[in-house]
């Protein structure tokens, strides 16, 4: 397959994007690698693999950047990406840059799949019971009743096709397990998904996230994106936290290195860089949205998720699905 990189986007590019992407190309050298970035940068790039090819862009999206600059910027580092999986020169495009541009590049040029009203961000999430679904994480801040069913049917598929779940249960993110609970969105949400015909088990608490007793967890795009964060935040600061205490006298540091494989078992439970980025469902090609802080190991991650889409033929199932 040939996956394009968005070198230009990310907190950390292009250094990041393209240390990751270079790793992937040796540990994959029969997938071909183009990197899309400014010509300043590419012309840096020396003695590359043979299966790694630079892409002149003109601009970049700044991470912060009015998505409506979008269209003045048709040669920008995150369209000519996308622009490639359109005309089929690539099979996926990755970017850690503006996820609206992002979302708003792979609208435009790849279209929609029928039956998805808005794409979604859907992020594979550790818990206790293994790694479940999330979404949305960050696409639409404002959702519809039935916007909220189409990702639950996108999310089934994926869980279906890509994490091995035989009929995923499916729950919605509310205020309270009782179906009269959540704003009025959750409420209709909850009346269509349960006469949906999916495995819909009702709704669950900001707290049963990472307990994990369900395969697809839904929500609106503002909703998962704080929570997604929140407990990135809090699973920063606990382990900052355990280092302190465990390095804080001898004997710490010797109880530290009694349980050093289990501390280094939970931290790679809860690492995101393990995971990379997240498909935008409901699109017709493969974008993978990494987070803005992603490092070469996150971008390496991302490109095995591509890989792995491609190789199972994703998006043409869950186009069949919906």
């Amino acid at each position: 397959m040939k996956l394009a990189f968005d070198i230009m986007g990310g907190d950390h590019a292009p250094s990041a994007i393209i240390d990751g992407a270079l790793d992937f190309a040796k540990a994959y050298p029969h997938e071909e690698i183009i990197l899309v970035g400014l010509p300043c940068v590419l012309e840096a790039l020396t003695a590359l693999p043979a299966n790694v090819s630079p892409l002149a862009c003109g601009s970049v999206m700044a991470m912060d950047e009015d998505v409506r600059n979008l269209m003045r910027k048709k040669d920008s580092s995150i369209w000519t990406a996308t622009e490639l999986v359109k005309t089929k020169e690539a099979d996926a495009i990755i970017s850690a840059g503006s996820t609206g541009a992002q979302m708003a590049a792979a609208t435009l040029l790849l279209a929609r799949i029928k039956g998805c009203e808005r794409p979604a961000i859907a992020s594979a999430l550790p818990t206790l019971d293994g790694g479940k679904l999330f979404l949305d994480v960050g696409a639409n801040a404002d959702c519809t009743p039935s916007m909220l069913l189409s990702f639950a049917k996108m999310g089934a598929v994926y869980a279906e096709e890509l994490l091995n779940f035989t009929n995923p249960r499916i729950v919605l993110l509310a205020n309270g397990t009782e179906a009269h609970k959540g704003n009025k969105l959750i409420q209709d949400a909850y009346a269509l998904i349960k006469d949906s015909g999916l495995n819909f088990s009702g709704n669950k608490e900001g707290r049963d996230i990472l307990v994990g007793d369900y395969e697809v967890m839904v929500c609106d795009g503002m909703s998962g994106n704080i929570a997604i964060k929140s407990i990135e935040g809090a699973v920063s600061i606990i382990m900052g936290m355990l280092k302190q205490e465990l390095t804080s006298s001898l004997k710490s540091k010797l109880g530290a290195a009694l349980i050093r494989d289990n501390l280094y078992r939970i931290k790679k439970a809860f690492d995101q860089d393990e995971v990379g980025g997240a498909p935008l469902l409901g699109i017709k090609g493969i974008s993978i949205v990494c987070h803005g802080s992603s490092k070469a190991k996150s971008i390496f991650s991302a490109a095995q998720l591509a890989r792995k889409c491609f190789e199972s033929d994703f998006v043409n199932k869950l186009e069949s699905a919906l």
